[in-house]
């Protein structure tokens, strides 16, 4: 074997290089006060991906988004948070939404006696800003067809649609969104379904809570399992949807 051969067959068997995570975090511990929720959560995510974050209620899945967001409660005191390279876990929840985190909180915090539209504007007032305007209705025409209309008045699909709407008009870089199928009819989660799978499209990071596990599990690339605060696993969704025994153990489904 010549030099030129050698050299081609050492690069053959040399093992593929590793993707850097986009997202991950590492070995998080989360308290409400005195009560440990969140207890050494670790995983990673790359550039693009959706996770499903998946558990049976109490699991600690919200406290682990809102750990990730830099809210107040529940305070982190432990571990490590890195976007794009950037450490979220010594932020406070403004400094990482200027980083690119943006939280769509389970009860959507639409604010009331606003329009669509201002409430729209109202998430670009501090930079940095995302889609523009024209944009956001383009892919949301319901929006555009309301946009005049006091949003706290539309229907919770459509108070949904405006809830991830608003993240993208900030400067996005990793989606939370906290259970977006609750409450909502099957016709308006196949809607919301279909928004989401759009942002995938787009190659936003996303990360999923949602009790509709199965509904999670068709959207994602990955999913990360937790129970008792902790991760039980962490591999493709298609795994958790082909393991019955699995999904019988920690999502009761």
């Amino acid at each position: 074997m010549n030099a030129m051969t050698a050299d081609a067959a050492d690069v053959r068997t040399q093992p593929a290089a590793r993707a850097e995570p986009f997202f991950s975090v590492r070995d998080i511990h989360s308290y409400y006060g005195e009560s440990y929720i969140v207890q050494g959560v670790s995983f990673e995510i790359l550039e693009g991906e959706i996770v499903a974050l998946l558990g049976r209620n109490g699991a600690g899945k919200t406290s682990t988004l809102r750990t990730i967001a830099r809210t107040e409660v529940p305070e982190l005191k432990r571990g490590e948070i890195w976007l794009a390279g950037n450490p979220l876990h010594s932020m406070k929840s403004h400094e990482a939404a200027c980083s690119g985190v943006q939280l769509v909180p389970e009860d959507r915090r639409i604010i009331s006696g606003l329009t669509v539209e201002e409430n729209l504007i109202l998430s670009q007032v501090a930079e940095p800003r995302g889609w523009e305007l024209e944009r956001i209705y383009e892919h949301f025409p319901r929006l555009a067809e309301r946009r005049k209309q006091e949003a706290v008045t539309m229907s919770g699909g459509e108070q949904q649609m405006l809830a991830v709407a608003r993240a993208l008009a900030r400067d996005l870089k990793l989606l939370l969104l906290d259970e977006p199928y609750e409450g909502l009819a099957p016709v308006i989660v196949q809607e919301i379904e279909r928004i989401v799978a759009g942002v995938k499209e787009l190659g936003i990071t996303t990360i999923i809570v949602e009790q509709n596990a199965v509904a999670a599990l068709k959207l994602a690339d990955k999913a990360i399992i937790l129970d008792m605060g902790q991760v039980v696993f962490d591999g493709t969704a298609r795994e958790v949807l082909d393991n019955e025994e699995l999904r019988h153990e920690y999502l009761a489904i």
